[in-house]
């Protein structure tokens, strides 16, 4: 999260000392987000391997500062203040004593996501072609019986197609994150969580 708070204060000093107009706004987003993961049991009595993929229908906001350079271009950076969830699930195990037996229920989400973005035109249309990079928490909340997952920071790429017109855009765009490994702490287990996921996203905004 501290790393996160960094990334946003370091792109709101390095836009604003551009020397072009700025630009606020808020955008509305919808689109599927798509992940997959592995859980590794790390006991001597377990050392089996759980997969699962989800696929999530998410809508969401963000708000951001852009400016545009002499040359057309546009950078800029948002921020998006609700949770996108990856995945939830459960599960019900039976072991040889209390710690083994129950229902083991996990979820994971992207929170604090920020987007550091450029915008590069081409045509006279208002067409441009979209890359960035994201930066996000992956944070976990889970049910198990004497460990637990924590949260993890990562980073993700961006590329895409929008339209503007006025203070007006619409985009539709691909975001790939890295990996994800997150190790639990507490107990005697040393289970270990590995995953990946992407996203397609359509966005509209308005600046002011």
């Amino acid at each position: 999260m501290k790393k996160i708070l960094s990334i946003v204060c370091a792109s709101f000093l390095i836009i604003s000392t551009a020397k072009a107009e700025m630009t606020y706004g808020f955008g509305l987003m919808t689109g599927q987000v798509s992940s997959s993961g592995t859980e590794t049991e790390g006991t001597a009595a377990d050392t089996s391997v759980r997969s699962k993929s989800f696929e999530e229908f998410f809508v969401g906001a963000d708000i951001f500062v852009e400016k545009e350079l002499t040359n057309g271009m546009s950078v800029g950076v948002s921020y998006v203040p609700v949770d996108v969830e990856l995945g939830s699930g459960k599960r019900t195990d039976t072991g040889t004593n209390d710690d083994d037996t129950g229902t083991r229920t996990a979820s994971a989400d992207l929170s604090d996501l920020v987007t550091l973005y450029g915008n590069f035109p081409f045509g006279d249309n208002g067409a441009y072609g979209l890359a960035g990079m994201h930066f996000v928490t992956v944070s976990t909340s889970e049910t198990l019986p004497n460990s637990s997952y924590g949260e993890e920071d990562i980073y993700g790429a961006l590329i895409g197609i929008g339209k503007k017109s006025g203070k007006a855009k619409v985009e539709l765009f691909y975001s790939d994150f890295e990996d994800i490994s997150i190790s639990s702490t507490g107990g005697d287990n040393s289970n270990k969580v590995t995953a990946d996921a992407d996203a397609i996203t359509l966005r509209v905004s308005v600046g002011f």
